[in-house]
């Protein structure tokens, strides 16, 4: 696909910092790092990459605002349009010498996400999309979100919080709930390329909660321009404001949706087209 000026200047930035990550991903065991809180790492790999990022976006884009998960938000002069990055979605994975982890760069305009680059250099995979252009992974490939419209043959991901989670309970419930309905869950570490993979087809669907934006705006648009259905964890509020996301397929919308929210099939209710 023939991207625009900032998709071009996005995939640049992605592959600028995926090419640091990869040498320090190389030297893992030496890494320097200091725990945020349980479980939630920042290394000096994660810095750097940011660092990489905000000089290619912001030189290109000097008026654009800025949200980034270590170097928090900053208004732009323009302030319709905003950079939000995560330069290491994956921190844990990259941190314990997994080759699953990527770089997530999301274009916003008047508060919906346009333009979404996720960058998994490890397997020199780049997945993005453009409101109104489309998916693609690399040059060619055309995404499109998985055709399955039985439960049992379906496989989704999710993501479990770690240690003692706010959200754990409720995963769980979420688990013991959808398990039995399915093929079976993934849990990789990873919300950007989780929802990549959802717009690939790789997975059925996928939910999280407690989420926050810079992991989940660059896939956001992703899926939604492969063709799936996109959805607010928490109905009646916005998947930023609740930090919780649903992404799916068509013909698995209304079951995978009503498993997880958790709604009484037999009662009446209306469903989101």
């Amino acid at each position: 696909m023939q991207g625009s000026a900032n998709l071009n200047i996005m995939i640049k930035a992605a592959r600028k910092a995926g090419r640091s990550l990869v040498k320090d991903f190389r030297e893992v065991e030496n890494l320097q790092a200091t725990m945020k809180g349980p479980g939630d790492f920042v290394s000096k790999a994660d810095l750097a990459a940011e660092a990489i990022l905000k000089e290619e976006l912001m030189t290109a884009r000097p008026s654009y605002g800025w949200l980034a998960e270590e170097g928090g938000g900053e208004d732009g002069e323009d302030p319709t349009r905003r950079w939000i990055v995560d330069p290491l979605d994956g921190t844990t994975n990259f941190l314990h010498g997994m080759p699953h982890w990527a770089v997530s760069i999301a274009l916003e305009h008047k508060g919906e996400v346009v333009a979404g680059v996720v960058f998994d250099p490890a397997k020199d995979e780049m997945f993005y999309a453009e409101k109104g252009k489309g998916a693609w992974m690399n040059n060619s490939q055309r995404l499109r979100v998985s055709s399955r419209s039985r439960m049992i043959e379906a496989v989704f991901a999710t993501g479990v919080p770690f240690g003692g989670g706010a959200f754990l309970p409720t995963v769980l419930q979420d688990l013991g709930r959808l398990m039995p309905q399915c093929a079976g869950v993934r849990r990789w570490g990873v919300v950007s390329l989780d929802l990549s993979y959802v717009a690939a087809g790789r997975f059925d669907g996928y939910w999280e909660r407690g989420i926050q934006p810079w992991d989940m705006a660059a896939g956001l648009v992703i899926v939604r321009e492969a063709g799936g259905f996109i959805l607010p964890l928490h109905e009646g509020r916005g998947i930023f404001e609740g930090r919780g996301v649903i992404a799916t397929n068509d013909p698995l919308s209304r079951p995978f949706v009503d498993t997880i929210r958790n709604v009484d099939s037999t009662a009446p209710k209306t469903f989101p087209v």
